[in-house]
């Protein structure tokens, strides 16, 4: 039996969004695969190939592709997710909202996103770095506000983060916008910014960029050998 073919007149409807890859789980995928070379499942050109598409990998479906034949936990991709993020879910937030007039402020390092947080910059500029945060529930909402001002919000990869803020006479940045690893919190972005911008940037903490520089420097390391 044959489908039916759509009606005269009818959009198919559109396939769900293929869920992004984050640094952590192609991390994950880089040891696995680094072990299944060790046990001699993989040759060495095939395990320096499927290392650097796993670094490259874009997508959840990506990483998987790599892993299908060989003997690894289902949950090696996104399962670790959830415990990765259970310690940064909770506690009483460190502020409800922050003011820049005339001038600046910043929040960041290991402070506690409220669930409601809202961020005002007029002739001033304000920093949100969510990148060491701990969050006081799994959804947060972010409220920017920015009038001949400038505010940035910075997220690490592993966050889902929806933006909702419209520009005015001035820019609100989607570019932080997208799917984020299982289990970790969500971050909407909503306001407005009049004469002013709001940007959104997803970046790595120092420490990690180091951490995945070395990791490459001894992987290069052990191929020269």
């Amino acid at each position: 039996m044959t489908n039916a073919a759509p009606s005269p007149g009818t959009t198919p409807e559109p396939s769900a969004p293929a869920l992004r890859a984050s640094d952590a789980e192609r991390e994950r995928v880089a040891e696995a695969l680094r072990q299944a070379a060790a046990e001699g499942r993989l040759d060495m050109p095939e395990f320096e190939q499927r290392l650097d598409a796993a670094y490259q990998a874009r997508t959840h479906a990506d990483l998987e592709a790599l892993l299908r034949d060989l003997p690894v936990p289902a949950a090696t991709v996104s399962g670790a997710a959830d415990t990765a993020w259970a310690g940064r879910i909770g506690g009483p937030p460190t502020s409800g909202s922050a003011l820049a007039f005339l001038a600046g402020f910043q929040r960041k390092g290991p402070w506690t996103v409220p669930r409601r947080f809202k961020a005002t910059a007029f002739w001033g500029g304000g920093e949100i770095d969510l990148r060491e945060a701990r969050f006081e529930d799994r959804e947060v909402v972010i409220r920017c506000v920015a009038v001949m001002g400038g505010l940035s919000v910075i997220v690490p990869p592993e966050l889902e983060v929806r933006i909702t803020g419209t520009g005015i006479m001035g820019g609100f940045d989607q570019s932080a916008a997208g799917a984020g690893a299982p289990g970790a919190p969500t971050v909407v972005i909503s306001g407005f910014a009049f004469w002013g911008g709001v940007s959104t940037e997803r970046r790595r903490t120092r420490e990690d960029r180091k951490r995945v520089r070395a990791e490459r420097r001894e992987l290069k390391a052990q191929r020269r050998r």
